[in-house]
């Protein structure tokens, strides 16, 4: 059985079975990716939600222990790369880890493989940062502002990047070409976008590619097995 006592974030969220993947997560966009990835690619974890996002949780020594920058998800792999448990933060960075782990869901030459780290990096800088942005500026403490110009340059940058992603589609069912996790990242902040109240303003139905990939994404028996456990 690995030991995993070193690690600090363990005190807080015991590991129930240490051999295998531990994740800590709550139900966010960047939350959901990790899970939909693990169960697509069939390998076994134990899923720890933090129960929220508040800093008495994010902030905690346990949790910066293994997220210094305060932000789920994160992961403790007992079964690391150099044969020793392997601790990791951002969302992206993890795909790319586990895609590497697992050998499944990053193409299958080199070109494939940056073919798809260039749309997983558009969402982790494009319309992750900006979608949230726009959720900021038009439901939460930003729609309070009578200025409109933040709210109006993120609904504007929103369409822009539905609008690439759109077009991408025009060519693939999926946003590399093959099922990818590029997708895994990007579809959870497509349909945050529905939590957001924002998808009228932004023309959503418009986008008529995005909203069959969508539906796509969730139709996946592994996406939904996901979102079922961290239910």
């Amino acid at each position: 059985m690995a030991d995993l006592s070193d690690f600090l974030v363990t005190k807080r969220w015991p590991a129930q079975n240490p051999d295998i993947l531990q994740v800590y997560a709550f139900g966010t966009p960047n939350g959901r990716k990790v899970p939909i990835a693990l169960e697509e690619m069939g390998i076994e974890y134990e899923y720890h939600s933090t129960g929220g996002l508040s800093d008495d949780i994010m902030r905690s020594p346990e949790f910066l222990s293994l997220s210094p920058n305060n932000k789920i998800p994160a992961i403790l792999d007992p079964n690391g790369p150099d044969g020793t448990p392997l601790g990791l933060f951002e969302s992206g960075a993890i795909l790319q880890y586990l895609a590497e782990k697992s050998g499944k869901f990053a193409g299958t030459t080199a070109s494939e493989k940056f073919t798809v780290y260039q749309w997983l990096m558009w969402q982790m800088g494009g319309a992750g940062p900006m979608f949230g942005q726009l959720g900021f500026f038009y439901k939460f403490a930003g729609a309070k502002m009578e200025d409109p110009t933040a709210r109006d340059r993120y609904i504007t940058e929103s369409k822009r990047l539905l609008n690439v992603l759109n077009t991408q589609l025009n060519k693939h069912d999926w946003v590399a070409g093959d099922y990818s996790i590029a997708d895994m990242a990007i579809v959870p902040w497509l349909t945050t976008l529905d939590y957001y109240g924002a998808r009228d303003v932004l023309g959503w139905s418009d986008f008529t590619n995005v909203v069959d990939y969508e539906k796509r994404f969730y139709d996946r028996p592994a996406v939904q097995r996901a979102l079922e456990r961290m239910a």
